[in-house]
């Protein structure tokens, strides 16, 4: 039949008859790893001097890997909070001296006199700042709500943060209150530290193996689509006008709405309710919702065989991933992935980069600020499609390496500035180039890459490391960017040259490839093999594996 490809493979048998009935168990065990290659098992029987014969079918596996209706709304109701997160990262860049103004106001009003310099640089640094405390001490309690409420429950009640924040940073104006807009960021980065623990942990557990790597990387496109919708409505011709903005950084109450509307469409995370919850019935139902497939025995036998090793294990707290040497690696591996996301330095442009566009001499830098923001759309598109092609690793090595050139240039191009006019625009390029490469791999890869590299048992404590340690970065990099800049000038962006080479590095000796494996192989290469090894063994087992099903006796037509 067209599109249906078959084949067959035999397997010699013993003659012993409980070796036989257990070679056949072996024998199923064995049809699931095709699957992984695309190949579905669809019939097993026993042929003449005992031999079996596993029957393969294509055109389940193409069933399987089809998005459907139940998946893509999942999905995208879980990543409108992956588009707060990002529209609450570039609202505050353009309408920055409005609000300062109205900061000033403020102060007059209450004491009569003009606001000094140094006060308003540390209320405007804290505005942008306590955006990222408010995240780093949120995500530490994604494990615990995660755990108690489920994916599902404790996204629907962090929006509670988001309506709580929108309203007090809208209402600041009208308050004559900067301590009110302060303290909304703060609560909109405490649902926003949540948010990007809970996302990638909900979309990579309700993921495909096949389809996991892109659709974890919609959580970074939506997050660069936020931040460029809030650039263009940053615009003082929209919502960046001083009448107007407490409407910008209000208007994030929308999105919330939305997603509280569909996430009771949208089913529980699957391997939740069988791991952590026992609850096949309702996993089942799950499983058959997001695949739409009735038969769903392989996922289920998958998730029998993580939730058995999960049993074995002692319950993995925070200070356990340090401690034992099975989860050392990988939480070591998850936290520096992080820090090369926010320590590479595009932060540092997303907060302030019409400031760095007005240092460059670009004429209009509000305007080359959305130019940045399209090629950061662009670029995560084109990772999107990539990265089951090309692999995690690689593209994030080609990121990091791509962004330390870029950094260089910029630097050279910063510095030549006053007596080479035409340097402008060789910066704005290394920006855009910047951004571009930070989106290639350093920006979608390392938010999925934590959830792929633990099983279920450790995911959600190290999804709490690995986003304290993102938003500390965060931190770092949005209060102590302005006064590093002035203290170095030009040569800022080498500070970030060498952080990006140090990071391409570590990669390199220190990562392994996730792409096309399951989460209990990818745990299980940590407890049998140094990380120098696991590519290595990897690519032979995968090797093997294909021998297994396209040589001996059989043939796969």
């Amino acid at each position: 039949m067209p599109g249906d490809c078959r084949g067959e493979q035999q397997y010699e048998m013993g003659g012993d008859p409980f070796w036989t009935i257990g070679a056949l168990q072996a024998c199923r065990e064995k049809a699931q790893h095709p699957f992984q290659e695309g190949l579905v098992p669809t019939e097993i029987h026993e042929e003449p001097r005992h031999k079996f014969m596993i029957s393969y079918s294509k055109r389940a596996a193409v069933r399987v890997q089809t998005v459907t209706g139940t998946l893509a709304l999942s999905v995208f109701t879980a990543v409108l909070g992956s588009f707060q997160f990002g529209y609450n990262i570039g609202v505050i860049n353009a309408p920055q001296k409005i609000i300062e103004a109205d900061y000033n106001a403020t102060w007059v009003h209450r004491y009569g006199e003009p606001i000094p310099t140094a006060t308003l640089t540390t209320l405007w640094s804290l505005s942008v700042a306590i955006f990222s405390i408010g995240g780093m001490i949120s995500s530490f309690c994604v494990g615990v709500i995660s755990e108690w409420l489920g994916r599902r429950k404790a996204m629907l009640i962090n929006n509670l943060f988001a309506f709580i924040g929108g309203g007090l940073m809208g209402m600041a104006k009208i308050s004559r209150s900067f301590e009110m807009m302060i303290l909304g960021r703060f609560v909109i980065g405490a649902y926003c530290g949540l948010a990007s623990g809970l996302v990638p942990m909900y979309v990579g557990e309700i993921a495909p193996t096949s389809l996991r790597g892109a659709l974890g990387t919609l959580h970074q496109l939506a997050i660069v689509t936020g931040i460029l919708i809030a650039q263009v409505l940053g615009l003082e011709s929209l919502l960046g006008s001083e009448e107007l903005w407490p409407v910008l950084v209000g208007v994030t109450v929308l999105p919330t709405v939305l997603q509280m509307a569909l996430l009771p469409f949208c089913p529980e995370s699957p391997r939740f309710l069988y791991i952590i919850r026992c609850q096949e019935h309702h996993a089942k139902s799950g499983l058959r919702r997001l695949t739409g497939r009735q038969e769903v025995g392989d996922m289920l036998a998958e998730m029998k065989e993580e939730k058995r090793r999960m049993d074995m294990e002692r319950k993995v707290s925070i200070a356990e991933l340090f401690r034992s040497p099975m989860y050392r690696q990988p939480i070591i591996i998850a936290i520096l992935l992080q820090l090369s996301q926010q320590l590479s330095g595009v932060n540092a442009i997303f907060y302030y980069s019409t400031s760095i566009f007005q240092k460059a001499g670009v004429q209009s830098p509000v305007y080359a600020t959305i130019g940045a923001g399209v090629v950061n759309c662009a670029f995560t598109v084109v990772s999107l499609f990539l990265v089951e092609r090309t692999g995690r690793r690689t593209l994030h090595m080609l990121g990091l390496s791509g962004m330390c050139g870029c950094a260089i240039v910029m630097t050279i191009a910063l510095a030549l500035l006053d007596s080479v006019p035409w340097m402008s625009y060789i910066s704005m390029l290394a920006i855009f180039g910047f951004v571009a490469f930070f989106e290639v791999g350093p920006g979608p890869i390392p938010w999925f890459f934590v959830a792929e590299l633990f099983s279920q048992g450790p995911r959600p404590a190290a999804m709490a490391v690995a986003g304290f340690s993102n938003w500390t970065a965060n931190f770092i990099i949005g209060f102590g960017f302005q006064y590093l800049a002035e203290l170095c000038g030009p040569y800022v962006f080498l500070i970030f040259a060498v952080l990006l080479l140090f990071f391409l590095i570590f990669t390199f000796f220190r990562v392994p490839e996730t792409r096309g494996k399951t989460f209990d192989q990818i745990s299980t290469s940590f407890s049998q093999h140094p990380p120098a090894m696991m590519d290595l063994d990897m690519e032979l087992g995968k090797r093997s594996t294909e021998l297994d099903y396209l040589g001996g006796e059989g043939s796969l037509d």
